[in-house]
């Protein structure tokens, strides 16, 4: 069997692809390694609850085009995400705004605000060496004890004094009132999550499931006449330059006897010692289903961060220097290939869900304006 384009993954940015491409005329292939569609943005329902497997998803986005696009395939409602932190009991809104200072100190205006921040910076006087100087000069010692520290060393699995200052390039402050912790203008969750979405996007397009590309690419490689590839590079080429490091997830799934657990669909936990960073309650992504809030049980998540090694799933590139490096090698390396490679992994680059919209739809363009 001959194929234009086998794509490897049927997350969001394989799924768009091919969509694009089986429109344009092509003929596509997805093979899949799980046994479903729909890579980490997949959802199960459980006791009604759409479950979002691989941790929260909000839809997110200032590109018109993109929000249009999605809205194609799916019917989406809207979604303002305000996560709570919680250290040791304590409860801070986020992202930091007036509500998180008067929680943290009791400040009523901006400006109070404003001169509380500007007194913990001022503890800095020399350019900042690491990720604790950085964050401390951007928001005050008092914020990155207690809302960035702890959290920042479980995702890393280090020390904030042993990671570069440029790992944080900036911590938004908002001296207004303002829980709503993106500044999109478009921002949803399709309705029941996110199976209908990738279902549609995949319609009429043939899919391999629980199929490993790797395991048989000398065979999907004769059958194409190009492959898109939207996992790791590195583990592509068999590792031949080298490890790229990557950071992992463990996803603890819990049935409640409460038809509310925490009131919020998103808790961070930024002490240090509690191990896992935060814990989603699925059903708050719904706040327009009513009978789904009534629901007497609740599904919650408890996200732990994890060491990646091989034959884990990677979740987020670590995006230091030396690992760029090795990334550009492997570019180097795929230049003589007929390998495309496109996605979070493929591309060692972490994209919100709107960015890896865009990047398929402009690679579908890029495609058929060559006549590929």
């Amino acid at each position: 069997m001959s194929y234009d384009f086998v794509i490897a993954g049927s997350g969001l940015f394989g799924s768009v692809l091919a969509r694009e491409l089986t429109d344009v005329g092509r003929r596509v292939l997805v093979v899949e390694r799980r046994a479903a569609v729909g890579g980490n943005i997949r959802c199960e329902e459980r006791d009604g609850i759409p479950v979002h497997l691989y941790g929260a998803h909000i839809f997110h986005t200032g590109i018109r085009e993109v929000w249009d696009y999605v809205n194609r395939f799916a019917a989406f409602h809207p979604f303002i995400n305000s996560p709570v932190a919680n250290y040791k009991g304590e409860l801070y809104n986020l992202p930091f705004n007036m509500n998180t200072f008067y929680q943290m100190w009791g400040t009523k205006t901006p400006a109070e605000a404003q001169e509380k921040i500007a007194s913990q910076r001022g503890a800095l006087s020399a350019e900042p060496q690491n990720l604790e100087e950085q964050a401390i000069s951007l928001v005050g010692r008092d914020i990155y004890e207690k809302l960035v520290k702890g959290y920042t060393e479980k995702q890393w699995g280090r020390d904030c004094r042993e990671l570069p200052a440029f790992i944080i390039r900036r911590l938004p402050l908002r001296f207004t009132y303002d829980n709503n912790y993106f500044n999109d203008p478009w921002q949803g969750i399709p309705d029941g999550g996110y199976n209908g979405l990738i279902e549609s996007l995949l319609d009429g397009v043939e899919v391999e499931l629980g199929t490993d590309f790797l395991a048989d690419r000398d065979y999907y490689s004769r059958n194409a006449k190009r492959v898109v590839y939207t996992g790791a590079i590195d583990e592509y080429f068999d590792y031949e330059l080298g490890e790229l490091e990557y950071r992992g997830l463990r996803f603890e799934h819990e049935r409640m006897e409460t038809g509310n657990f925490q009131g919020v669909a998103v808790m961070n936990f930024t002490d240090r010692e509690t191990p896992y960073t935060r814990v989603i309650e699925h059903k708050h992504f719904e706040p327009q289903n009513a009978a789904l809030l009534d629901n007497p049980v609740s599904i919650v998540t408890k996200e732990y961060p994890a060491t990646w090694k091989r034959g884990d799933d990677a979740y987020y590139p670590v995006n230091d220097e030396k690992n760029q490096a090795l990334y550009e090698k492997y570019l180097v390396r795929a230049a003589s290939e007929r390998v495309i490679f496109g996605g979070r992994l493929g591309e060692y680059k972490y994209y919100d869900m709107d960015k890896t919209v865009e990047r398929a739809l402009t690679l579908a363009r890029s495609l058929t304006a060559q006549g590929v």
